[in-house]
């Protein structure tokens, strides 16, 4: 195992009030629907698809709004807030020669302020794409850049479409329950690996 390869959001910060009050804000902007922290749990159980019909948002606008959410989220990213544990496993990995890279559609300047802001100095890459459905794209370029064979990684991430990408690239998976899709959302797309807790992502690597 020469890299350890992490999404950012739901997977090592808890984000998830800043992206409500982000969205929020491009609701307002557009007449889209608004969400509620209490809905929350009912919206892990639903696909990005279902997510959309529910807040009246047509998927096509996506390429459009995302990048609009990210300014609106870096006026909160005070209020993000970094996972119990995940902390100790990337100080763990570091300590054991296992190098660190996180690839995210958010933003590089976003995450690095994150990570400056809590000490975290042991990630190796960031890479980042708006395109939220082309993650594939971006872990076969790395593999290709850092010139590795897929089973000389492990992705750790929370979403559906996180397992997707991973198994278009051949690379393996660690799905995190605390994230943004619930076990509903992902178990038809069989993860390698669950994990219930920041420490289990160690005892599975």
């Amino acid at each position: 195992m020469k890299y350890v390869i992490f999404d950012f959001d739901g997977t090592i910060a808890d984000s998830k009030i800043v992206f409500i009050s982000a969205w929020n804000k491009i609701a307002e902007k557009y007449h889209f629907e608004k969400m509620k922290l209490t809905e929350l749990e009912n919206i892990k159980k639903l696909t990005i698809k279902e997510r959309c019909k529910m807040l009246n948002f047509p998927m096509y606008k996506l390429p459009i709004i995302i990048p609009q959410l990210y300014k609106f989220y870096r006026q909160s990213i005070n209020d993000l807030e970094l996972f119990d544990g995940i902390k100790d496993v990337l100080t763990e990995l570091n300590k054991k020669g296992v190098n660190t890279a996180i690839i995210s559609s958010n933003s590089e300047e976003n995450i690095q302020l994150f990570l400056k802001r809590n000490k975290i100095e042991s990630v190796k890459e960031i890479i980042c794409s708006s395109h939220i459905f082309g993650k594939d794209k971006l872990l076969s370029r790395f593999l290709k850049l850092k010139q590795l064979d897929a089973d000389e990684v492990i992705y750790v991430g929370d979403e559906q479409r996180d397992i997707i990408a991973c198994k278009k690239t051949g690379i393996k998976i660690i799905w995190v329950e605390w994230g943004y899709d619930s076990i509903e959302v992902v178990q038809a797309e069989e993860p390698d690996y669950k994990a219930s807790s920041p420490a289990e992502i160690m005892q599975l690597i």
